[in-house]
């Protein structure tokens, strides 16, 4: 399978149940992290279902807060779930956004950097919208070993169908690496650039709950899983069920990390 077709990012609805629930948590470690003052005009890119945007909202005090997605389905679904006439949200290109320069205090990306084809040609956007002093900032998921939730699964896809290694994103995502991560927002002409983890509780309350997002076709895994035989599906299904951690009650608790870099575009 073509790693690039797994990508598939439209509908809102499934994202928030695939996700979004655990996105809103480190989007607000995220938020409170970079500890922007109050009147910021902040862009949003990838916004997707409008979950950091929410947060920024809730959080930070901004004056305005401008989402950003390619996807119409997921400016849709921010708009209904944003009653906050702060926020607009509309469609655009990560690489080529339709804002003037210097229009922006605070330009932010969550989850999102993976999935640009030119990472450094959007961070010279996010520099180019910038005023000088503001601050870029993202952050990715630790596909390769603090995301439990998609750990446990591709390890357990990986004993069913060796094949599937190749499309585990902890494979395909070196950006997830903090070093990495860093050395990109310093290639794009950041100063004092910063990087740490953010790391947030996901509880499932049984088994179902963490199998049944996995069902919704949104995401790599989703889509992978999909295109499986009825039989792989079900015996990666059965491993996941011997291999997880439940507790006595069926309750399913992990942890989740993401990697945060913040950086700041030269001032004049």
């Amino acid at each position: 399978m073509d790693p690039t077709r797994l990508e598939s990012w439209t509908s809102g609805d499934a994202y928030e149940q695939f996700m979004g629930r655990w996105s809103r948590l480190v989007a607000r470690e995220f938020v409170v992290w970079l500890d922007e003052g109050a009147g910021s005009c902040w862009l949003d890119v990838g916004c997707g279902s409008g979950a950091l945007t929410r947060t920024v909202l809730q959080l930070a005090s901004p004056a305005a807060v401008l989402g950003l997605d390619p996807s119409a389905g997921f400016v849709r679904t921010a708009r209904r779930l944003t009653a906050d006439n702060r926020a607009q949200f509309t469609q655009g290109d990560a690489t080529a956004l339709p804002c003037g320069a210097q229009t922006f205090d605070v330009a932010v990306s969550g989850l999102v950097l993976n999935f640009v084809p030119d990472v450094l040609q959007a961070l010279a956007e996010f520099r180019r919208v910038l005023r000088p002093g503001g601050i870029a900032a993202a952050y990715v998921w630790d596909y390769a070993e603090g995301m439990q939730m998609l750990r446990y699964f591709w390890d357990a896809a990986a004993a069913v169908d060796p094949g599937g290694v190749a499309l585990d994103e902890g494979e395909r995502f070196p950006l997830c690496h903090p070093d990495t991560l860093a050395e990109t927002f310093r290639s794009a002409g950041f100063d004092d650039v910063t990087v740490r983890p953010l790391v947030v509780e996901t509880e499932f309350r049984d088994f179902d709950d963490f199998w049944d997002p996995f069902l919704g076709g949104q995401g790599a895994a989703p889509v992978y899983l999909m295109g499986l035989s009825e039989a792989q599906q079900v015996a990666i299904k059965e491993r996941l069920s011997a291999t997880l951690p439940a507790s006595a009650d069926g309750a399913i608790r992990l942890t989740t990390r993401a990697w945060a870099a913040r950086g700041l575009a030269a001032k004049a």
